[in-house]
């Protein structure tokens, strides 16, 4: 049994970090569907790939870290701690021989060795920079996950564009869509919602923004 381990959701600023792994016997019905990273698969192709992979794995299991939850634990450890933490729970539950992850540390040696001293039972990580596109096992659980997150976006989007009447856009930093969204909803309610990152620059620029806004308008 071999299993891999990926996350979505890292950078965003709206939104939870998704993290899956899954399980297969062996790789030869991802090789036969072209499973890889799926940041270059196509929205519809992902979706048909996240079926095929949960109908033919041994077993898969999801872990939803949302914005408040990240918050709170910045303040004690790092991003890099939280994916340790995650990565390991899932792969205590899953119990598989080897396990490949994709690495979110700068050293993925280190990554995997800080995985491997969480877990309780003999097994093998094989940690690496961009995982998804060298294991297809890996590439499964990126699709999967990514997926997970992407629906996640499009019922935080329902919920809230509706509210002032604008497109939330992706969640990320670097989305314009995402930046005109949060500056027009502080700007009108002074405050932001609850799948907002707040521990994040990209939140606190703004915060801080409107702060010296009212201060000099005082």
């Amino acid at each position: 049994m071999i299993c891999g381990v990926d996350e979505a959701g890292r950078g965003p600023v709206i939104g939870p970090l998704v993290v899956v792994g899954v399980t297969f016997k062996d790789d030869s019905i991802l090789i036969e569907n072209n499973v890889r990273d799926s940041k270059i698969i196509s929205p519809k192709r992902r979706n048909e790939l996240a079926k095929i992979i949960k109908n033919n794995s041994l077993n898969y299991e999801i872990i939803k870290i949302s914005a408040s939850d990240i918050d709170d634990l910045r303040k004690i450890i790092t991003i890099n701690e939280i994916e340790v933490n995650a990565f390991s729970k899932i792969i205590e539950k899953l119990q598989p021989k080897i396990c490949y992850v994709d690495a979110a540390d700068v050293n993925d040696v280190r990554f995997g060795k800080n995985i491997q001293q969480k877990i309780k039972y003999k097994t093998k990580i094989i940690s690496k920079h961009k995982a998804d596109s060298i294991y297809p096992i890996v590439g499964a659980a990126s699709i999967l996950a990514k997926t997970i997150r992407d629906k996640e976006i499009i019922n935080i989007s329902r919920i809230l564009e509706k509210k002032i009447n604008l497109p939330l856009g992706s969640g990320y930093p670097s989305d314009p869509i995402t930046i005109n969204f949060l500056n027009k909803w502080f700007e009108k309610y002074g405050f932001f919602p609850p799948y907002v990152r707040l521990s994040w620059k990209t939140s606190q620029k703004i915060i801080n923004k409107y702060k010296n806004h009212k201060i000099k308008s005082f």
